[in-house]
């Protein structure tokens, strides 16, 4: 009896469960967005309300309407609370739930929060606790510091809604903006770069490293706290990433896009012009008057993306670390993978191989059947839309909103990979791992 049970409570594995629930927030979304209150002209097509709630639980950001004007404050709501579910995990908000109750939390239900949070070796509850913790803490900050700035500029009511969203959708690194030229108009404002710049950090480190910082100012004075080797490379890609973009960016658009702009608008437009692309989706400039060197570092960032259990999306930071310093090890002829005086087991550098090459594959099979059935569009266009999708950023060169059908469609299923993870998806679409072990006689062959 028991086992039958027990066969029962087990017949979705965790990267099933974490794959369906998406699925099924996708589905209340779109209901939700069908409705006439939803929208100021009282309806949405099925593919639109289907594309925005995708979008939104996937915090993507890329929009095939103007959120501003076509929704009411009633489907800006849909959207705000999707975007704020996606980019806390779906996972996250059961177990919290469970907690409320008074309910103990099963080893199945372990294993699906941690499936979200990349299989790390934490404690659940304190997992969750400090998850929820932090993200309204950080929010309800970013939210306070942009309703004094809008407070003079909105009604009340209106400033208040207003700096909610953006800082929930900016720590959620979800895109999504109540302003039709997304933050264009606000490059010079020092206050609100400082705060989205600040929230889409945050939001893009992933909560274990933000609790372990956390825990190391807490802690410090009492005894050493040790950093360990994740949040060591997470930081330091990140700082990287920043820094080298951000000089970049300057260096090619500086006699472009940011001639005429004073000096303190050309640091805080290129900083947040390379932020923005790991994941968040907001811009201060026309990206479409940007130069194609430009198009294309902005792509790789899009490719590479925030870092493993955070809001963001793409193949990670940690991953791009990982490739580098194996390729550094090779080059200088060492067997084995060593970085900040630790070595990495060998099953991480394949995993990092894994997600890399199952990625390039999935946007390589959309552009392809982007550019087959949108063939008008220029290639550039296609292939950023596609990058943005898949990386959940939110960025366009303005081809969304005249997508046809199947091209929206081929979009929300990238956005759809892009979010939950190409591992992740193999994993719930793939059997069981295969019991016993056997091996082919070895045979080489040649590379390179």
């Amino acid at each position: 009896m028991n086992h039958g049970r027990a066969k029962k409570e087990l017949r979705f594995q965790p990267a099933q469960v974490l794959a369906i629930s998406f699925l099924i927030g996708i589905f209340i979304g779109t209901t939700l967005l069908l409705l006439p209150i939803s929208t100021n002209k009282g309806h949405i097509s099925f593919i639109d309300a289907l594309f925005t709630a995708t979008s939104a639980i996937c915090v993507t950001g890329l929009i095939v309407v103007d959120t501003p004007t076509y929704f009411s404050t009633f489907g800006q709501l849909v959207i705000l609370a999707l975007f704020q579910i996606g980019g806390l995990g779906i996972m996250t908000f059961t177990t919290l739930f469970l907690l409320a109750r008074g309910k103990s939390i099963s080893i199945k239900e372990r294993l699906r929060v941690q499936e979200d949070f990349h299989h790390s070796p934490v404690d659940v509850k304190s997992l969750v606790r400090d998850i929820f913790i932090f993200t309204f803490t950080f929010e309800i900050i970013g939210a306070l510091f942009l309703f004094i700035k809008w407070r003079g500029e909105f009604p009340f009511l209106k400033a208040f809604f207003v700096s909610i969203f953006h800082s929930v959708s900016a720590f959620c690194n979800a895109g999504f903006s109540l302003f039709s030229d997304s933050l264009v108009r606000y490059k010079n404002e020092s206050l609100i770069n400082f705060v989205f710049f600040f929230l889409i950090i945050c939001g893009g480190l992933g909560f274990l490293v933000l609790r372990e910082i956390k825990d190391y100012f807490v802690n410090f004075r009492k005894k050493k706290i040790k950093i360990s080797l994740h949040t060591k490379l997470v930081l330091t890609m990140t700082m990287i990433l920043i820094g080298i973009g951000a000089i970049s960016f300057f260096l090619i658009e500086n006699a472009n896009t940011l001639k005429g702009i004073p000096w303190n608008g050309k640091i805080f437009i290129s900083l947040f012009q390379v932020i923005t692309p790991r994941t968040a989706g907001f811009n201060t400039i026309d990206i479409n008057a940007l130069n194609q060197a430009t198009i294309l570092l902005l792509i790789c960032l899009m490719f590479i993306g925030a870092s493993p259990g955070s809001t963001g999306g793409g193949v990670k930071t940690t991953t791009i670390g990982v490739i580098f310093f194996f390729l550094k090890s090779k080059i200088t002829g060492r067997e084995s993978v060593n970085l900040f005086y630790r070595t990495l087991p060998i099953e991480i550098v394949i995993k990092a191989f894994t997600v890399v090459s199952l990625a390039f594959g999935i946007i390589f099979i959309s552009t392809l059947a982007l550019f087959i059935i949108e063939s008008s569009f220029p290639f550039e266009s296609i292939l950023f839309e596609v990058f943005s999708a898949f990386g959940t950023v939110g960025l366009s060169l303005g081809i969304t909103p005249h997508l046809s059908t199947l091209g929206k469609v081929i979009i929300i299923i990238t956005m759809y990979v892009g979010r939950i993870g190409p591992l992740t998806l193999l994993f719930a679409l793939g059997r069981e791992r295969a019991k016993g072990k056997f091996e082919y006689i070895e045979e080489k062959v040649m590379i390179g």
